[in-house]
């Protein structure tokens, strides 16, 4: 089994340029040449002709026969008059004898008696012109297909100088190193993939930022109760105590556990939330979904007697997207604001389609949040409740997959609280099956 080599794109494209254009010149300076012998020859044939009527002309005016009608020879020219028994269907032919090219005419003297004019002339000086301008076609061509290899050769580095930097940029950056494609010196058909490419670089850098702050907030999260624990049964181990005391340190050890699993479990959540990014979109009416989540989330609120309302400025809104993403994201807006919204206060769900983004905002009746911490980062906690501070974490990246964004901010009215914003691009809405939908309603 035969491997293909790898083909060059540099390769391929001086190799065509060059073929093409090489066939190019070839066939212009064929079409240029034989433009040039058909106009000589036209010339030349108009000229006899001309001449044969001028004979024709003449011989009117005096008694002309085939013995007095003597030889005629000027310029390479000889004037005969014969008698045909067979009429040529062309008058016109070229011959050569030796080394010599002639052009003969026949023109119609005395169609009766079948005698005509016969004119032959020498045309080795036209030929000879010819043939020279030939020979500087050939040149030329010659000179034009290196002058073509020489731009393609150029065209071709020009070309993929761009691809090279953009390559030698990305070959020399690491997870510690990780810089943006400066589009200054690019050309702007390259400014697209400059841009694509820094904005993953973007997304890469935030990544592993966040990665790296949640394998130390896991450390630091597991290393404390850890070491509580280990504290509290070293203490309890150094002498005999009574059994309330004991009971008291397995309890204390038992939360801490709990705890870690929570723990645990969100971890557990972000490497699930990474699978679902691979999940297939489904199409899904965003009304009927969230009136459907917010009827399950009255099931959570109804311990502290939270009134949760849904709100939407339209009455159908289909959009293709990964529910386990959606549902991440939504879930923990309404967990957070249950968490921190007090008894018999209201939790208003509101979605809000637009011309190009869809808005869905979760509006709690809380304390509020301290704008200048990142909650978004891992292990980052609202107030003294408690939790992993992982939540948050998870709706960010679970947006950044939907290329959507999240934030969270304080309400703006005479009340307290906060709202979780999210919004998700409309450009995920396929536009075949969404003009198919338009036009049955129309």
């Amino acid at each position: 089994m035969s491997i293909l080599k790898p083909k060059s794109i540099y390769k391929q494209f001086h190799q065509k340029l060059v073929i093409a254009t090489s066939l190019l010149i070839i066939i212009l300076s064929f079409i240029f040449y034989g433009y040039t012998k058909s106009t000589i020859f036209d010339e030349i044939q108009d000229s006899l002709y001309a001449d044969a009527q001028l004979i024709l002309e003449v011989s009117k005016t005096s008694n002309v026969n085939t013995n007095n009608f003597n030889l005629i020879t000027s310029n390479g020219i000889n004037v005969d008059i014969v008698e045909l028994l067979n009429v040529p269907q062309s008058g016109y032919t070229y011959f050569k004898v030796g080394n010599k090219h002639f052009i003969q005419i026949l023109y119609p003297f005395d169609v009766t008696k079948r005698k005509y004019i016969k004119i032959v002339k020498n045309i080795d000086s036209s030929i000879e012109m010819l043939n020279k301008i030939f020979n500087n076609l050939l040149l030329i061509s010659l000179g034009g297909l290196i002058m073509v290899v020489l731009y393609a050769f150029t065209v071709s580095k020009t070309l993929l100088r761009p691809i090279i930097q953009i390559t030698n940029k990305l070959s020399n950056m690491d997870e510690n190193f990780l810089s943006q494609i400066k589009k200054d010196n690019l050309p702007i058909e390259f400014h697209p993939l400059a841009n694509s490419i820094n904005s993953l670089m973007t997304r890469i850098e935030t990544n592993i930022k966040f990665k790296k702050e949640l394998f130390i907030g896991v450390a630091h999260e597991l290393k404390t109760p850890l070491a509580v624990m280990k504290l509290k049964n070293e203490v309890a181990l150094m002498k005999k105590r009574e059994a309330e005391k004991y009971q008291e340190t397995m309890r204390l050890t038992v939360e801490q556990i709990n705890d870690m699993n929570k723990m645990i479990s969100s971890i557990l959540d972000i490497g699930r939330a990474e699978g679902a990014q691979f999940e297939k979109p489904e199409e899904i009416d965003l009304v009927k979904y969230l009136q459907r989540k917010t009827n399950d989330y009255r099931m959570l609120s109804a311990k502290k007697k939270i009134v949760i309302t849904f709100f939407s400025n339209v009455n159908h809104h289909e959009i293709y997207v990964q529910p386990t993403l959606l549902n991440q994201i939504i879930q923990n807006f309404v967990q957070n604001a249950i968490k921190f919204t007090p008894d018999e206060k209201s939790i208003a769900i509101r979605l809000e389609k637009e011309a190009n983004t869809t808005t869905i905002t979760v509006t709690d009746d809380g304390p509020g949040i301290d704008e200048s911490i990142d909650l978004f980062a891992p292990f980052k906690r609202m107030g003294e409740e408690s939790g992993a501070g992982l939540g948050l974490f998870l709706a960010k990246n679970a947006a950044d997959s939907l290329e959507a964004t999240v934030s969270l901010k304080n309400r703006t009215d005479d009340k307290n609280g906060c709202v979780a914003t999210l919004i998700l691009p409309n450009t995920t809405i396929p536009k075949k099956k969404e003009s198919k939908k338009e036009t049955s309603q129309k």
